[in-house]
């Protein structure tokens, strides 16, 4: 039941966030089908229904690599061609096997591709401090091609390497890979850079972040791609007083490469959005997050929100019992004064564990704190 109000509560933000906050290219989620480049492989293009393959740009085998350049003008083979860079994908990769047995892509079909834009990544506030942010890269791999980050195109053509006995560069009978793949990112105009200092509104920061009270590991396994697909900034996982704290033991935060991965996979279906949104955890009670929040969502820029389930109020006199009902206040009716002064609209959205905020301690601090409910 908890999962199915998180997952309401995330749909209504996404419409939210499209009508109101976010400009129309900048959550365009759309299919691509594949077209068909000629590379010498006569071949029948297929639909994709995978919005993007993403990769880290650690993956990237480099720039301008595995290119031969032939001495036969004539030759039209993939190799021949000029190449920004290639991506070797192995046959167990569950991208490859996407390819493979989903899509059913054959030698020279082309397929959108990108890859993500990292930021803080996964960081504990136990280790935080004013001078660095406390950030700290969740795998120092990915540091690898940092400059290679936010590659966008949609005429990644691919090549299947056959490996062991299998001979046929193509999906086997039964739609496994015949080995491990390779795309050919080709050069500019037909790819481009998205980068986390680019000015283009297409890709500016998303203007909503998300203060989630901790769920339980299997929900919140199932919630952060979702998360990723919208377009959040920023998600801080916070303690309250519903939340166990053995929930911040989960193996979620023991090997921290696994958040990375579900926010990756709820990336490759939010369109041409190849940032990976900044995780914090923070394992302080909610009282003592709000000089944080100060300092990262100020109030000048960043209106604050809490999704709570409104209550009843009785007031018991003998027999006589009165209820009242306040005024539902919905995401369409919240009020944004920094539109006044021509700032952009910006939305922090703190929701409740599965019992809810705390009545009334977490509720009073956070109307204190300038939360909207």
């Amino acid at each position: 039941m908890a999962v199915i109000i998180i997952r309401t509560l995330l749909c209504s933000m996404l419409h939210f966030t499209t009508s109101f906050l976010l400009s129309p290219p900048t959550r365009r989620a759309f299919f691509h089908s594949s077209t068909k480049a000629n590379y010498g492989y006569p071949h029948k293009s297929r639909a994709l229904y995978l919005n993007r393959i993403l990769f880290d740009a650690s993956e990237i085998d480099g720039m301008n690599s595995h290119i031969n350049n032939a001495d036969n003008e004539n030759d039209d083979s993939i190799e021949s061609k000029e190449w920004m860079a290639t991506v070797t994908l192995p046959k167990s990769d569950y991208r490859t096997i996407h390819m493979a047995k989903i899509l059913g892509l054959q030698n020279g079909d082309a397929v959108r591709a990108g890859s993500v834009v990292t930021c803080d990544e996964v960081r504990d506030d136990a280790n935080y401090n004013s001078d660095n942010d406390g950030s700290a890269d969740a795998n120092n791999s990915h540091q690898t091609n940092h400059h290679l980050q936010g590659l966008l195109t949609d005429q990644a053509i691919i090549q299947w390497i056959p490996e062991g006995k299998i001979k046929k560069a193509e999906p086997t009978k039964n739609g496994e890979p015949p080995g491990s793949v390779r795309l050919y990112i080709p050069p500019p105009p037909q790819t481009t850079f998205q980068t986390q200092d680019n000015d283009n509104d297409n890709y500016s920061k998303p203007p909503i972040s998300l203060l989630l009270a901790l769920p339980r590991p299997l929900q919140l396994q199932r919630i952060l791609p979702m998360i990723s697909q919208l377009g959040v900034d920023t998600i801080i996982l916070t303690h309250a007083a519903k939340v166990p704290k053995d929930y911040f033991g989960s193996h979620l935060f023991r090997k921290t490469e696994l958040i990375r991965d579900l926010l990756i996979e709820g990336l490759t279906l939010s369109g041409d959005d190849l940032r990976l949104p900044r995780v914090v955890v923070s394992k302080r009670p909610v009282g003592e997050l709000f000089e944080e929040l100060k300092v990262r969502f100020p109030m000048e820029d960043w209106v604050r929100v809490i999704a709570h389930p409104e209550r009843k109020s009785v007031n018991k006199n003998g027999d006589e019992v009165e209820v009242v009902v306040k005024d539902v206040v919905r995401m369409t009716d919240v009020d944004f004064p920094m539109e006044k002064n021509g700032k952009r609209r910006k939305l922090l959205v703190a929701v409740g564990p599965e019992g809810g905020w705390e009545e009334p301690n977490e509720l009073n601090l956070f109307e204190k704190h300038g939360f909207q409910k």
